[in-house]
């Protein structure tokens, strides 16, 4: 596996660019703050000795179906990126046999989606944006306000502060006023539970028991989550680029 911002030869027909040395270049923003090099100055360099800039698919990576549904992209990029992918089966399992609502269900399945594909800041507002357009409003508002209720307890309903978020952001740490904002408004709103429900089964960090089988959601995805006859990513609905970006994350544009 490259690491990120080495060159990789593109060895097969079937992948574009291909015979030419592709470059990988990670995104820019992404490097504000840190000490990491500058790795799009360094790629540009290497263009004078034939080298391309990636774009298209990664041989490095699986490749998606074309038409690609949920269960595709939890195969073939949610799995395999670190313990987010494993973190959201065991959480839904969790909300499935404690008799969660299936809406529920779907929503603890998927509060996490764009955090290891697209962003981590404001995972919970990306998230519920990308799958708007496939779920119903309860499960979108319920994934979204996860977000901002995750940082404050609720004990008669099961929701403690979370003991990881003293240790992740320490003991003194105070949510920014538009966290504080929506959590005040989702405490009032008739989905308030659904969405409290999001962060109850929201496993801190992480469960290790075993893996649930994908198949376990296929009614439920089946019955709640529209996938587009095109594919995700490929119906023109306003959030297609966010899925394109989970199937090619190296396009350098």
């Amino acid at each position: 596996m490259p690491r990120q911002g080495d060159g990789l030869m593109c060895e097969f027909d079937d992948f574009p660019q291909s015979g030419r040395k592709r470059i990988i270049v990670p995104a820019a923003v992404g490097q504000l703050g840190t000490d990491l090099p500058d790795f799009e100055t360094e790629a540009l360099k290497q263009l004078a000795s034939g080298a391309v800039l990636m774009m298209g698919d990664n041989p490095a990576l699986p490749k998606l179906p074309a038409a690609p549904t949920l269960q595709d992209f939890f195969r073939h990029r949610l799995l395999l990126l670190g313990a987010t992918g494993r973190h959201l089966l065991i959480s839904a399992q969790k909300a499935l046999e404690g008799g969660m609502d299936e809406e529920v269900v779907l929503a603890v399945l998927l509060h996490d989606i764009a955090l290891p594909c697209l962003i981590r800041s404001d995972h919970g507002y990306w998230s519920a944006q990308m799958i708007a357009p496939y779920v119903s409003d309860k499960v979108a508002w319920a994934v979204q306000y996860h977000q901002a209720l995750r940082y404050f307890a609720d004990e008669p309903n099961g929701y403690p502060y979370p003991d990881n978020y003293n240790r992740f952001f320490g003991e003194d740490y105070v949510p920014p006023d538009y966290i504080r904002r929506d959590a005040e408004f989702a405490r009032s709103h008739r989905w308030y539970m659904a969405s409290r429900q999001v962060t109850i089964f929201d496993t801190y960090l992480f469960d290790k028991g075993p893996l649930p089988q994908l198949e376990l959601f296929d009614d439920i995805i089946g019955r709640h989550f529209k996938t587009p006859k095109d594919g995700l990513g490929f119906d023109g609905s306003p959030v297609a680029h966010m899925w394109r970006t989970m199937i090619w994350p190296n396009n350098f544009l």
